[in-house]
């Protein structure tokens, strides 16, 4: 999977959170996100509309149009991995819950289909 059918991917399933995302599709849709919200705070700061400490309105308004489709990416991942998205709650463990996070974000996904759906994985690779 590469950088734009992966934000095409997550795009097309901005609310929805079954079925399984791969870590390509995850990771892609992460630095996606990253450099346009890097390229919104450059744009704010050539504009001067943003404060001293890195926020602005375009930044609240990016965060905010992207926060459904993050949730549901990182949950679609987890149940790659067999794993219920209540698992996303874990983030509100200071410092230990995001690294929880990660580690079950870079692991792979079962092999086949699990009880959240048919291998993503195998589903890319089968012929056309």
């Amino acid at each position: 999977m590469e950088l734009g059918e992966a934000v095409s991917t997550c795009l097309s399933k901005y609310a929805t959170i079954s079925g399984r995302a791969r870590r390509s599709e995850f990771w892609w849709w992460v630095l996606a996100t990253w450099l346009v919200g890097l390229g919104v705070g450059l744009l704010e700061a050539v504009l001067g509309i943003g404060s001293p400490d890195g926020g602005g309105p375009l930044s609240g308004l990016y965060a905010l149009a992207i926060l459904l489709p993050n949730i549901c990416v990182a949950g679609r991942r987890l149940h790659d991995t067999d794993r219920s998205a209540w698992w996303l709650l874990i983030v509100l463990v200071p410092v230990i819950g995001f690294l929880v996070l990660i580690y079950f974000y870079i692991q792979r996904g079962t092999t086949g289909e699990n009880r959240f759906g048919p291998d993503p994985l195998a589903a890319a690779a089968a012929p056309q």
